[in-house]
C-alpha cells in the first residue's frame, strides 16, 4: 500500500463505493438483462440471483430493447454463436447506445472466424460500457477496433485504449474494462488496479467468465463502471477461494460457488486486496 495520504484517501473512497455497491444490489435486487451464451445461461441467471440481483435472459432483439427500459443494465455474451446473432447484436447495441443504456460486453474468442468478427467490430461506434474478458480477448478487441499501435501486444495499455475509448461514448461518462487472469486487473482507463486471489476451480466449470460477466451489469445497474467491475471481480474471487476449500471437484464447486455468492458480505468484497498500479 502506499504511503501517499492521497492516494490511500482515494482507496478508502473506492471502497467505500465497493461496500456500498454490494449492499445496493442485495437491497435493490436491480434487474440486469443478458442475451448470452446459451451453453451458460442457466449459470448467468442463478449467480445474479446469488450475487442479490434479478435475471432476465432473451435472445429476441425487440425483447431485449423492451426490456432494457426497465432494466438497470444489460449483458451481452457472443459465446457459441447461432447464425442469427449476426444481425440481432448489432441492432441490439445501436438501440441500446441509441437509448443511453449501460450494457457490459464479454468478447468470448474476439479474432475467431468472420461472423464474431463482425459482430464486435459492429460494436465499436456503438460500444458498450464495460468489457470484461481475458488478456488475449481485450487485445483482439483493442487491435480490432483500431485502437492498438502496430503490434501491440500488452494488455494493460490495450484495456487502457479501449476503456477511454468506452468512456468518450458512454451514457454515464465513464467506462471500464475487467481482464481476468492469475491477478485480474481493472481500468477505467486513467486508473488502474490488480486483483490478487481467487480459485483456479473457475477455470474447470463452465460459465464461470459468462456468469462474472452477468454478475458485472449486476452491478453496473447500482454503481458506476469502474466500482462495478472492481466489486464484480472482488466478489467472484472471495466466493471462488470460499467454494474450493469445500468442495470436492467441478460439480460440488460450481454448486458452492453458487451458495459463495449469495452468503460474501459486503465487508469481505470492500476489505479485498486492491492494488493500484500505473
Amino acid at each position: 500500500m502506499s504511503d501517499d495520504p492521497s492516494t490511500n484517501d482515494a482507496l478508502g473512497t473506492l471502497r467505500a463505493a465497493i461496500k456500498q455497491a454490494v449492499t445496493d444490489v442485495h437491497e435493490q435486487t436491480p434487474l440486469a438483462q443478458s442475451f448470452t451464451n446459451f451453453v451458460t445461461i442457466n449459470l448467468v441467471a442463478n449467480a445474479q440471483l446469488a450475487a442479490g440481483g434479478t435475471a432476465a435472459m432473451s435472445y429476441l432483439p425487440d425483447d431485449v430493447i423492451a426490456t432494457a427500459e426497465i432494466a438497470g443494465s444489460n449483458y451481452i455474451n457472443v459465446g457459441t454463436l447461432l447464425p442469427f446473432f449476426k444481425d440481432a447484436l448489432p441492432e441490439i447495441a445501436r438501440k441500446l447506445h441509441e437509448n443511453g443504456k449501460t450494457w457490459v460486453l464479454d468478447p468470448v474468442a474476439a479474432g475467431i472466424g468472420e461472423t464474431r468478427t463482425f459482430i464486435l467490430e459492429s460494436f465499436r461506434d456503438a460500444p458498450p460500457t464495460i468489457v470484461r474478458g481475458n488478456a488475449s480477448e481485450v487485445i483482439a478487441l483493442d487491435a480490432m477496433w483500431g485502437l492498438a499501435d502496430a503490434d501491440s501486444t500488452d494488455p494493460v495499455d490495450a484495456a487502457k485504449r479501449l476503456a477511454r475509448h468506452l468512456a468518450k461514448r458512454s451514457p454515464v461518462g465513464a467506462g471500464a474494462v475487467a481482464v481476468s487472469g492469475a491477478v485480474d486487473l481493472v481500468t477505467d482507463g486513467e486508473r488502474t488496479f490488480r486483483l490478487p486471489g481467487g480459485s483456479a476451480m473457475m477455470t474447470k466449470i463452465t460459465g464461470a467468465g459468462c456468469s462474472l460477466g452477468g454478475v458485472t451489469a449486476t452491478y453496473l445497474a447500482v454503481a458506476g463502471p469502474l466500482v462495478a467491475a472492481i466489486a464484480a471481480s472482488l466478489l467472484y474471487n472471495r466466493a471462488s477461494e470460499i467454494a474450493e476449500s469445500t468442495s470436492q471437484g467441478p460439480g460440488s464447486f460450481q454448486v458452492a460457488l453458487l451458495d459463495a455468492l449469495w452468503n460474501v458480505t459486503a465487508d469481505q468484497v470492500a476489505s479485498s486486496e486492491i492494488m493500484e498500479t500505473a
